[in-house]
């Protein structure tokens, strides 16, 4: 996926031989967990999301807290309107869609 390697990479900076902290309990359909990921007190997934690498996935976003609601929305609102990483594309897709057509 376009960006894939972008985001790896990105992520990789933020937690690479750092402590984390996983914070959420939720299992998604294929047994994986489901986490906001906390490096040093900073939200990992907000950077993604806040730096066009990551997606706001607005289906599931009623289990975020209303505050992460809003931050999570902002943040990816701002990558759009500054066409950072996959914002750069005409029309980026969502990876939701890019499995299904796998």
């Amino acid at each position: 996926q376009a960006f894939g390697q972008s985001a790896k990479r990105r992520l990789s900076t933020l937690v690479f031989g750092k402590t984390v902290t996983l914070v959420g309990s939720k299992q998604d359909r294929y047994r994986r967990l489901v986490a906001k990921i906390l490096v040093e007190g900073q939200d990992a997934n907000l950077e993604m999301v806040a730096s066009g690498l990551a997606w706001h996935y607005q289906q599931y976003e009623v289990e975020q807290s209303a505050e992460d609601r809003v931050t999570y929305s902002r943040a990816e609102g701002r990558a759009r309107s500054e066409r950072r990483g996959l914002w750069l594309d005409a029309n980026p897709l969502p990876p939701w869609d890019f499995r299904r057509r796998r």
